[in-house]
């Protein structure tokens, strides 16, 4: 039950925010993310410090791969359908993601749809983009906050590992 009242809680918090700032501060890739967080606080893909380097990671190479296959101006691939570009976009931003994580050693693989979630045009605007990176860094706050305070310890280790 820890999980889930945790994983309520920090995702409400960050709806609330998005509520009042009229601003998606509540996407996909969060769910995984506070999953993890809870369920596993011990594994290195819940350290504070993978996820968010995860999601940056993610989000740029989304961003990059949706802006080099010439996206832009074009609807979501959700709204639009599915193209060989999106297509493109999607499997390259996956594969850059995976890649520079993997180099980094700072697994966080729900930074995977995050990735997806900007190559496919569902979120691309400045305005979205700073909003996916306020709610990744709100909710690895709050997940670290709570697992310090209710389980006495934190995911995150003096150091990444390498």
């Amino acid at each position: 039950m820890y999980a889930v009242a945790l994983a309520v809680v920090t995702l409400s918090i960050s709806g609330v925010v998005g509520l009042l700032i009229k601003q998606p501060w509540l996407f996909p890739s969060l769910g995984p993310t506070v999953m993890l967080f809870f369920e596993s606080p011990e594994q290195p893909a819940s350290r504070p410090f993978n996820t968010i380097v995860g999601h940056t990671v993610g989000i740029s190479a989304g961003l990059f791969c949706y802006t080099a296959l010439g996206l832009s101006g074009h609807p979501s691939a959700p709204v639009g359908g599915l193209t060989v570009s999106y297509v493109m976009a999607g499997v390259l931003a996956v594969g850059i993601t995976t890649a520079v994580l993997s180099l980094l050693k700072l697994p966080h693989p729900p930074a995977g749809a995050s990735t997806l979630i900007v190559a496919l045009g569902i979120l691309h605007t400045p305005a979205q983009l700073l909003s996916m990176v306020g709610a990744v860094l709100l909710i690895t706050l709050a997940g670290w906050a709570f697992n310090r305070l209710l389980l006495g310890k934190s995911s995150a280790p003096a150091s990444p590992a390498r």
